[in-house]
């Protein structure tokens, strides 16, 4: 069951910008021997993060994959457009715009919402589900130099 969600709220507008912060917060993550899965709402999405989380701080190296149909999850940390086939996972990082199906597989949710005026709306409204599942919810407003 998910034990917490909480909202990462950016004053950025840019994908790049969402994208870095997911990064961080997923390095962070992986460094506390977290298992994470970026849900990003497109595959060319998926791909764009999979190439930043390469080169988005030179000192680290976070082991990652795109996540594919019949492959073996071995990395810690998961990228995929289709949250379906996805087993569990100690955090879901969701870059995407939609309420993620499955709670249960995962015991935290990490929802990333910048200033774009249709996701901060998508965002409200994915916090209001959250509330009415009775979860335990946080809100982080951070400017854009924020660390995870």
């Amino acid at each position: 069951m998910t034990d917490r969600v909480d909202f990462y709220v950016l004053k950025s507008s840019t994908a790049k910008q969402r994208w870095t912060f997911a990064c961080r917060l997923t390095e962070k993550a992986y460094l506390r021997d977290l298992r994470v899965v970026l849900w990003s709402d497109s595959r060319a999405d998926a791909d764009a993060i999979d190439e930043l989380l390469w080169t988005f701080n030179e000192r680290s190296f976070v082991p990652h994959q795109l996540h594919r149909h019949g492959e073996s999850d071995a990395a810690p940390v998961q990228l995929t457009a289709d949250l379906d086939p996805i087993e569990a996972a100690d955090l879901l990082v969701n870059l995407s715009g939609r309420l993620p199906g499955g709670l249960e597989r995962f015991a935290r949710i990490a929802e990333i919402v910048d200033a774009d005026d249709e996701r901060r709306r998508l965002g409200r409204e994915r916090f209001k589900a959250y509330r009415e599942l009775k979860l335990p919810l946080e809100t982080h407003q951070l400017d854009d130099t924020a660390d995870a």
